[in-house]
C-alpha cells in the first residue's frame, strides 16, 4: 500500500475488506495503484451483496448463469455455469462434442440412418432406393464388392427387394458393380500377394457370390507355369525353417503348406521333392501323398 501519511482509524483496512473489492488487480491494474474506497462505501457494497442486489458469477461455474449461457445445455443448466465435468469451454460430454463436430448428428444415428425408436427416426420415411444407393456407395468406397455381397448387405438392412434390385441393376449398368472385373483382380492380387492356387482362389470367389462361369473364366487366366513357379518360391522360403526335422516330417510340413494354399497333392509333393533333392537329400523313401 502506497501512502504518504500514516493510516488512521477511519480508513484502516480490516480483514473483511479484502473480499469486498477487486484487490487482486483483475481489471488489469495493481491493487497499489487503485484508490481506496471509503469505508462507508465498502460497507454499503458488502450490504448490497448480502441482500442479493449485486451478484458476481462464480469463476468455477457456481451461482446463477448469465446472458452468455446457452439454453441447449452446452454450458450446463441452472447453477452449473460451464458444463459439469467438461473442464473446458464448449462443455458437454465427449460424445456430445463429437456429435457437434460431425455436424450435429447426435444420438439415434447409425451409418445408414437414424436408429429405430430414436427421435431422429420420427420423421417421414426415407425413399428406399435412396437408402439403398447410400448403403451401396458407402460399402463400395470401403472396398470392391460383388453384386451378391451388396445384395446381402441390403437384405440385412431390410431394404425392400424391389428397391434393392433397381439400385443394383443401375449400378451394374454404369460399371460400379462388375463381377468379372472383380474376379480378375481378385485372382491376380491374391495369387501374387498370398501365393494362392486356382483351387483356393475359386473357393474364395464362390464364397463372395460370384457366378460359377465367371469364377472359371477368372481362374483359367492364371498360367499353370506361373502357378508352379509360385509354389516353388513358397517352398524355398519355408525350406530353411524345416531343416531340423527328418525328411518325412519336412515333406509333410511343406506339402501341407502348399495344400492349404490350394495346390494339388501331386504338384505339392513334386515341388517339395525337387527342393529336397537340390539340398542333396535322398527322396526315395518320401511319401507320395498325405497319409
Amino acid at each position: 500500500m502506497k501512502r504518504d501519511d500514516t493510516p488512521g482509524p477511519a480508513d484502516e483496512i480490516r480483514p473483511g475488506d479484502w473480499n469486498s473489492g477487486p484487490w487482486d488487480g483483475s481489471d488489469g491494474s495493481s491493487g497499489e495503484d487503485r484508490p481506496r474506497e471509503p469505508a462507508a462505501t465498502l460497507d454499503g457494497l458488502r450490504e448490497r451483496i448480502r441482500q442479493g442486489e449485486t451478484a458476481r458469477p462464480d469463476r468455477a461455474g457456481g451461482g446463477a448463469g448469465h446472458a452468455g449461457d446457452d439454453d441447449d445445455g452446452v454450458f450446463g443448466t441452472g447453477g452449473g455455469g460451464f458444463a459439469r465435468g467438461s473442464g473446458r469451454r464448449g462443455g458437454g460430454s465427449r460424445r456430445e462434442r463429437r456429435d457437434r463436430r460431425q455436424g450435429g448428428r447426435g444420438r439415434g444415428w447409425s451409418p445408414d440412418g437414424p436408429q429405430e425408436g430414436s427421435p431422429a427416426s420420427q420423421g417421414p420415411d426415407a425413399d428406399p432406393e435412396a437408402v439403398a444407393r447410400a448403403i451401396c456407395l458407402r460399402l463400395l468406397t470401403m472396398a470392391p464388392k460383388t453384386r451378391a455381397q451388396l445384395a446381402e448387405a441390403l437384405r440385412k438392412r431390410e431394404v425392400p427387394e424391389a428397391a434393392a434390385q433397381a439400385v443394383l441393376e443401375r449400378f451394374s449398368e454404369v460399371g460400379l458393380i462388375d463381377d468379372e472385373a472383380f474376379a480378375a483382380a481378385w485372382v491376380s492380387s491374391r495369387h501374387i500377394g498370398r501365393g494362392l492356387a486356382r483351387r483356393a482362389l475359386a473357393q474364395e470367389l464362390r464364397h463372395r457370390g460370384v457366378e460359377e462361369e465367371t469364377v472359371k473364366e477368372a481362374v483359367d487366366r492364371l498360367d499353370p507355369e506361373q502357378e508352379l513357379e509360385t509354389a516353388r518360391a513358397l517352398v524355398a522360403r519355408k525350406l530353411a525353417a524345416t531343416r531340423g526335422a527328418d525328411p518325412k516330417t519336412r515333406t509333410r510340413r511343406l506339402a501341407g503348406m502348399l495344400a492349404r494354399k490350394g495346390y494339388s497333392p501331386g504338384l505339392a509333393f513334386r515341388v517339395v521333392r525337387e527342393a529336397l533333392e537340390a539340398e542333396g537329400m535322398e527322396t526315395d523313401d518320401l511319401p507320395e501323398e498325405f497319409g
